[in-house]
This record gives structure tokens, sequence and C-alpha cells, in this order.
């Protein structure tokens, strides 16, 4: 397994608040870190790649403004506010980018700045935000809806706080805990307690010892269903159960083979497939990323299927592409009695929406020419490829690339037909 990007895209931008060298390990080798690397590069921050280790030296940071390119790129340089505020006391950062499932609106992120002492103002003629600290924050945050950047974001604008910072409804994806392992193993003094995360504010933080990321659950996720699906049988190794936990619930509860070998290692196999239905959930419930996998799958269970999206409003740009390779799938009514606290996105009234879609199993699928519109989408026609009958040509390949390491070379591995031409 590689390490996870929303890991290891946090952890580097995390490093620039200690003072002295960081190394971390089992960094991915995927097109959003190399993105990220050059950015920081830009900014003025040493690093060396190698293999899959990373060396960071923040003592050159030299820059407050992050270039509007770099950072429409990839949504994680909206995190950049806490090192360059805590260097500068002002920082510039554009409207994010990343993949567009949804607008992913950054309100929460901003309340959340602005109840610990930081003043953020949005330019519409230039696009690009801009952050003041004037004294080291302080006070407490809860989140309306939990927010997954937000909360490391706050976290990271926390440790260094006038006394004690209290985040309430906190995300508690593990991806964060891994964050604060990584910045508690420095100095930091980061507790959660379920949704409630408490900050005492420290003077520095100075790595002893490297610091290895976990493993991606999202890839693990991909490389079980392609098992699964294709009538196969793959172990995956190292990622731990509490990652993974609603995913094999799903998976069991639809009949695959599941089978825990041994710490942190894992078998799934082909066993005959019933139909599921699943809702969308922050952690601990399923994972939106997981999502468009899982209806890869269905298209091979019998029955009907349901998934309902909660995350975010536009997670089903796959749909159109599946269907054509003779997938029987349809968008389908789904009463919500309140959608404005159902949803986790910011509910528009006004707009409509399709959340919900309906599988039809199984299906014989065929091959087809098929387009990437994001990294999970990417991933989820790749996965439909193998399972489909003849050859299959996918375009846009490079939003996978955003977040999968040697996808091609993993899959040859495991006897599956693939090269990138």
């Amino acid at each position: 397994m590689s390490g996870a990007k929303n890991i290891g895209l946090k952890v580097l931008i995390a490093a620039l608040l200690f003072e002295g060298k960081v190394e971390l390990h089992n960094i991915p080798r995927i097109k959003d870190i190399m993105e990220l690397i050059e950015l920081l590069k830009h900014l003025g921050v040493k690093i060396d790649f190698s293999g899959n280790s990373v060396t960071i030296d923040p003592s050159n940071l030299s820059l407050n403004k992050v270039d509007m390119l770099y950072a429409s790129k990839i949504r994680a340089s909206f995190l950049l506010f806490a090192p360059l505020l805590y260097k500068f006391a002002k920082a510039e950062i554009p409207d994010p980018g990343g993949c567009r499932i949804g607008a992913r609106s950054i309100d929460r992120v901003v309340e959340g700045l602005g109840a610990l002492g930081i003043t953020l103002d949005y330019h519409s003629n230039t696009g690009y935000y801009t952050a003041t600290m004037n004294s080291k924050p302080r006070g407490s945050y809860s989140f309306q809806k939990s927010s997954h950047t937000g909360t490391e974001l706050l976290i990271m604008m926390s440790v260094f706080g006038n006394g004690q910072i209290v985040i309430e409804n906190a995300a508690k994806e593990p991806e964060i805990d891994d964050l604060m392992n990584f910045l508690n193993q420095s100095g930091a003094k980061i507790v959660r307690n379920e949704n409630n995360i408490t900050i005492e504010g420290v003077q520095k933080l100075h790595q002893e010892k490297p610091y290895s990321i976990a493993a991606d659950r999202v890839e693990a996720f991909t490389y079980a269903v392609a098992g699964i699906a294709t009538k196969g049988d793959v172990i995956i190794s190292s990622i731990p159960k509490n990652y993974l936990s609603s995913g094999i619930e799903v998976l069991k509860k639809a009949g695959a083979g599941v089978e825990e070998l041994a710490e942190d290692s894992w078998r799934f196999y082909y066993k005959p497939l019933q139909a599921v239905n699943v809702e969308t959930t922050p952690y601990p419930g399923f994972m939106t990323d997981w999502q468009p996998l899982l209806a890869v799958l269905m298209t091979q269970a019998i029955g009907k299927s349901i998934i309902h999206e909660r995350i975010f409003e536009n997670r089903f740009s796959y749909v159109e592409e599946l269907r054509r390779l003779g997938a029987k799938i349809e968008y389908i009514d789904y009463l919500v009695e309140n959608p404005a606290s159902h949803y986790f996105y910011n509910y528009d009234p006004q707009k409509q929406y399709q959340q919900t879609i309906q599988i039809t199993g199984p299906q014989n699928l065929h091959g087809g020419v098929l387009t990437m519109s994001d990294i999970r989408a990417g991933a989820t026609l790749a996965v439909a490829a193998l399972v489909a009958s003849g050859e299959s040509y996918l375009r846009d390949v490079h939003q996978m690339e955003r977040g999968y390491e040697d996808f091609e070379k993993k899959i040859q591995e495991l006897g599956g037909e693939i090269k990138k031409i």
C-alpha cells in the first residue's frame, strides 16, 4: 500500500510550522504531492524527495503570497494559511483548486479562523483571500457541520495558540488523527475526545525522529473492489482496521469474501454478490470516495442497489461513463425530510440535485472509450474496464495519477491487463 494522499499533503504543509528539518516517510509519488512540492519550492522551501521519503527545510520560507497557477491545481493549498501567518502575520492565497465534485464551501473555514481572531477577506477582483493575524490565536469554535479541511487548518492554527483552544464537532477521519500524531510527536499538545479536539499552545515544534504516514484507505478499497468485481482474490497490507471498517461491513453485507489474515493485512475475494443500499457519511460512516467503486461492484450483484450521496453534490460524474459499458444505472428520487441538515454540503432549496442512483445487476459490461473527470471516478472507470469484456480506453488518465501511485504496475502485478499509451 502507498501512503495516504490526504495525509501526505497535510503533513508536508504542517512541516512548515517546525524549527529545523523534517523527515517524512511513505509519501506517495503522485501528481498532487508533486504539485504541492513545486508550490512549496516556489515559496522558498528546500525539499528533497527521494524514493518515498521527503526531507523538508522550512527555514527559507520567503513568500507569503501563493501563486494562483500552483494553488488552482490543489485544494490543500488553503492550509498554507497556518504556516504563512505564523511566519509573516499576513498571507494571500487564491480560491483553492482540486476535484470539482462540489462547491465545498469554505464558509465554515472562514468562520473558524475568525473565531480564533484571524481576519480573512475575499477580493472578488483578484480571486484571492487575504488573512491577517495580529496576535496569537485564542478562543474556540464549533463547526455547525464538520469539515475535514477546516478541522485540519484550525488544528495547525492552534498549535502555537494563546492557552487552550477547543474545536467542537471536529471531523473524525483517521487522516486527521495521523496529522495530530505527527504534530504531537514533535511537541504539540493535541487531545481528541470523540468529536472535540483540545489544543494547548506550545512554543515550538521540533522533530526528533522521522515520521511515517499511514496507508491510503481509498487505494485499499480500490484494489479490494478490483479483486472482488473481477472474480479474483487479492491480499492488501498494511492498512489499519479502523481505516476500512465501514467499507468492510458493506462488502460483507454484499456477500463478498473478506478475511483478516494478520494485523493490518486483509484478503478480499469473490463470492456471489447481493445488492446493498448505502448512504455516504463522514467517518466512521461509508466514505464518499468509496461510493463510485461500490457502484461498479454492484453492477455484478444480484438485485437493485441504491447509493445515496450526502457529502458532495456532484459525485456522480462516472455514471454516464459506466452506462457506456452497459451498466444499468438510473437516478431516482430519495425522500429526505430536512435536506438542509441531512446533507453535509451547503444545501440550496432553489437548486435541483441528483443525489441518488439505483444500479440493477448483474450486468455483463463491455469495452468502451471513457473519460476520467476526477481522481476517484478515474480509478472507478479503470476497475470497470477490468471487469468488462474486451478492450477499453481511458482518457485524461492524469486525473487518476493525481491520487494513485503506480496504479498500472500494481494492477499488472495482480494479473490485470493494463498499459499506458
